[in-house]
């Protein structure tokens, strides 16, 4: 997904010279070849990511087309006072590209795992939060952010996921959800990779019981699509969500926002699936830290059976 998202940078970079990326030190292979060939759009700066937000900010208010990549945390943690006034309180299209979303840096423990990090960037006025679920939604995220004139967080997995988008015939748009299976007795709302444990599961329970369940994948996290307050999660008995985030300020946070702002006799039919609210003390790899929180498609079949006995 990492790999996807700069190549498509610097696909775009080629045509448009006012595209630039910012990275901090990401190591010397990283876009090796756009460094080589449009130097004057590539820069490399060292640990300092609030320079690089600082100095994306500064660039864009010039006119320039600026993508920032670094790690997650230190993306939205060390860098949230220059993300809320340089970037968001000017309201500047800067693109920030988190690397490590979730739990991809499990073994390097709780300093580096991302897990509050789009609660962080949703309570910014003008920030959008975006989190693909595969390298060819990337992509199209890339492509699309150059149409967005605000701020954007975009926040990468740990790359080679199973594709599972498919936009041969129905165009990607910022800000739409995207419906993976047709809602059924329950559905289930994720974004990111968590779609591709929801669809195992929605797998499994139509294999065991015979009954469909829907999934519904929300690669914008904010602004939410308001047709999932209005339209799908009224069609549900049972809804589930499920994410690689804090249950505090993510996606469930932002669903039950929606819908007691919009559809208020809904919220009761909704069970979040995420991580607790502590410090992980546990390290291992990714899995074994989504099978310690309970983020599994056994786990989301168990929770969406028990929702519709309820």
């Amino acid at each position: 997904m990492r790999k996807t998202a700069l190549n498509t940078i610097y696909e775009i970079a080629k045509q448009d010279s006012k595209v630039l990326f910012i990275g901090s030190d990401l190591g010397p292979d990283v876009l090796a070849e756009m460094k080589a060939t449009i130097p004057n759009q590539f820069f490399m700066e060292g640990v300092s990511e609030q320079h690089i937000v600082g100095m994306a900010a500064g660039l864009a208010l010039e006119g320039y087309k600026p993508f920032v990549n670094t790690i997650a945390t230190f993306l939205t943690r060390r860098c949230f006072e220059q993300v809320a006034i340089d970037v968001c309180q000017q309201n500047l299209p800067v693109r920030l590209i988190a690397n490590g979303g979730g739990a991809v840096y499990a073994p390097l423990g709780p300093t580096h795992l991302a897990v509050d990090d789009m609660a962080l960037m949703r309570v910014l006025p003008n920030m959008m939060v975006v989190a693909p679920c595969d390298a060819l939604e990337m992509r199209e995220v890339i492509l699309a952010s150059m149409n967005n004139r605000h701020p954007m967080y975009i926040r990468l997995a740990k790359g080679g996921d199973p594709v599972i988008s498919d936009y041969s015939s129905k165009p990607f748009k910022l800000g739409k959800l995207v419906v993976m299976k047709e809602v059924g007795d329950g559905v289930f709302v994720t974004t990111g990779v968590a779609t591709q444990i929801a669809l195992e599961a929605s797998r499994l329970i139509k294999n065991e019981m015979g009954i469909n369940i829907g999934v519904i994948h929300c690669h914008t996290v904010k602004p939410l699509d308001v047709d999932l307050a209005l339209e799908f999660i009224p069609k549900a008995k049972a809804v589930v969500i499920a994410e690689e985030h804090s249950r505090i300020g993510g996606l469930g946070s932002a669903v039950l926002e929606l819908c007691n702002d919009l559809n208020p006799t809904q919220s009761n039919k909704i069970f979040r699936l995420g991580i607790p609210d502590q410090f992980s003390d546990k390290y291992g790899s990714q899995n074994d830290l989504l099978n310690y929180w309970g983020i599994t498609a056994l786990k989301l079949k168990d929770q969406m059976l028990k929702q519709l006995r309820n």
